[in-house]
């Protein structure tokens, strides 16, 4: 049985990401819509020190764009808003905790989903607290 289990590679975990997308509520993702959804092994250098990051593994995932709050119609062309999830990082984070790949990576989706309405990470574990 080990000896054919894999790590699931870019394309598989950016799949599993789409599939979670597609399992969220329909108001929800309807709010979502326009945002790309990709995977990447890292971020790269300028996120990290945009970010302070002290290590690679630090970001499991990123919200780049402009959130629902602060966008207008009369907005300039600007590029789309993305959501990046990190698959190292991701898979480090799940080799070391006792979750299901496919719960972190909702996780994951739902925090950086959370950035684009406007939610700041203290906004998101105080609902995650009131669970």
């Amino acid at each position: 049985m080990w000896r054919t289990a894999k790590t699931p590679s870019l394309a598989e975990m950016e799949a599993m990401a789409h599939d979670v997308f597609g399992r969220l509520p329909r108001t929800f993702r309807d709010l979502c819509e326009g945002v790309i959804i990709r995977v990447d092994d890292f971020p790269t250098d300028e996120v990290l020190d945009e970010m302070r990051c002290e290590s690679e593994f630090d970001l499991l995932g990123l919200f780049q764009g402009v959130g629902l709050p602060h966008q207008s119609n009369d907005d300039i062309a600007r590029l789309p808003n993305m959501i990046w999830l990190y698959r190292r990082p991701i898979l480090d984070y799940w080799a070391e905790h006792d979750e299901a790949l496919g719960h972190i990576v909702r996780h994951v989706l739902i925090h950086e989903i959370g950035h684009h309405f406007g939610l700041s990470d203290e906004d998101m574990e105080a609902i995650e607290a009131d669970e």
